[in-house]
């Protein structure tokens, strides 16, 4: 089976989602910030306060970039839809679903963006970068799951009968 790639907004289930489906489906989870926080001995959160948003976007890049994986559900951080060369090889290696949060939820979820590790470019605010990053997931996605109303445990239920059905 194909891999597949979580995207999507923070705190909108990514990893939660990823653990549970590749549970489920018998595949391995790979949570990209776990890889770099073991790949650069750094918290997400100091890489932002050393490299700036910037800084963090190239490195999340570069890591996610050089992944080799084989029957792995896969969960980069939500600003991985500003590194171009990434999400191409991403989509090359897997199957891309976008994991469609409302803001409100989102910021109903998320709680302090700086413990969680969410880049946030200076000049704008969390509803902004929601905005813009909604637009990169949908152009990225090969399925978009729509959470609205969802349990996690249903929307692992429909990605897998999507998944099956298509024999990714």
């Amino acid at each position: 089976m194909k891999n597949i790639t979580m995207i999507g907004a923070p705190s909108c289930g990514k990893s939660t989602v990823g653990v549970l489906l590749a549970k489920r489906l018998g595949m391995s989870f790979i949570d990209v910030d776990i890889v770099i926080q073991e790949q650069t001995g750094k918290l997400l959160k100091e890489i932002i306060a050393e490299q700036g948003t910037d800084g963090f976007i190239r490195v999340e890049g570069d890591i996610a970039a050089s992944l080799e994986a084989e029957n792995s559900v896969i969960a980069p951080g939500g600003s991985i839809c500003y590194e171009d060369w990434a999400m191409e090889h991403l989509k090359a290696i897997s199957t891309v679903v976008y994991l469609r949060i409302s803001y409100e939820e989102m910021e109903k979820r998320i709680g302090n963006v700086v413990d969680r590790g969410v880049a946030i470019p200076d000049g704008y605010t969390l509803k902004d970068l929601y905005d813009e990053r909604a637009k990169l997931y949908e152009q990225y996605a090969d399925i978009i799951i729509d959470e609205t109303g969802k349990e996690f445990g249903e929307i692992v239920d429909e990605l897998r009968n999507i998944i099956e059905s298509a024999v990714i």
